[in-house]
């Protein structure tokens, strides 16, 4: 019974952090919209703020990344904007630069952290970083892949395990892309979908 409580909890819990995903996702996005007719932007200027959009992506989603194990849901509703006004590729480039460097905090974390906190006493620790060393790069590529698990879990084993930084950050970036692309142009699906507003 305990164990079915605790499900629902986590199911509630996952529910209520897409809830605030997709309502920052909507808020911005209005908020872009009511900010370019109110200081009377054309749609055709908005291309002039592109080298500002791109930085604002990357601060964003590098500060996101780099909280571990904080979720943070800002940095999806900020790509998720900029991929409508901006190239959606060049949104998804620039997220996972910047994703993939945030995750630099989880590796250190894994890396300095076994020397302060003596992990090997820890249940399936011997596990996890035999996991790391035979799937290393590969199993990095698929955390960071795929949307529900957080990549932090991965720095922080490849951290542990040492496995060298450069082996930690390009599977990490050759996950982060695709999924940060698919998330572009599912954004503007969706986006031309509603019933939006004229500008």
């Amino acid at each position: 019974m305990a164990m079915k409580a605790l499900k629902q909890k986590q199911w509630l819990r996952m529910a209520l952090y897409l809830a605030v995903v997709i309502g920052l996702s909507f808020g911005l996005y209005y908020l872009f919209r009511y900010l370019m007719t109110y200081f009377d932007i054309p749609t055709e200027r908005v291309e002039e703020f592109a080298s500002t959009a791109y930085l604002v992506v990357f601060g964003v989603t590098l500060v996101s990344n780099a909280a571990v194990f904080v979720p943070v849901a800002l940095h999806v509703s900020v790509i998720l904007t900029a991929a409508e006004y901006w190239d959606p590729v060049i949104v998804a480039l620039v997220a996972s630069v910047a994703g993939t460097l945030g995750e630099i905090t989880a590796y250190y974390a894994g890396y300095w952290g076994k020397r302060i906190v003596h992990f090997e006493n820890t249940p399936g620790y011997d596990r996890l970083v035999g996991w790391m060393q035979r799937y290393g790069p590969w199993g990095i590529f698929l955390v960071s892949l795929q949307p529900v698990l957080p990549v932090d879990v991965a720095g922080l084993l490849a951290g542990v395990s040492r496995l060298p930084l450069w082996k930690f950050l390009l599977p990490c970036w050759a996950g982060k892309f695709p999924k940060y692309l698919l998330l572009c142009y599912f954004g503007l699906v969706v986006w031309r979908l509603l019933p939006l507003p004229p500008l």
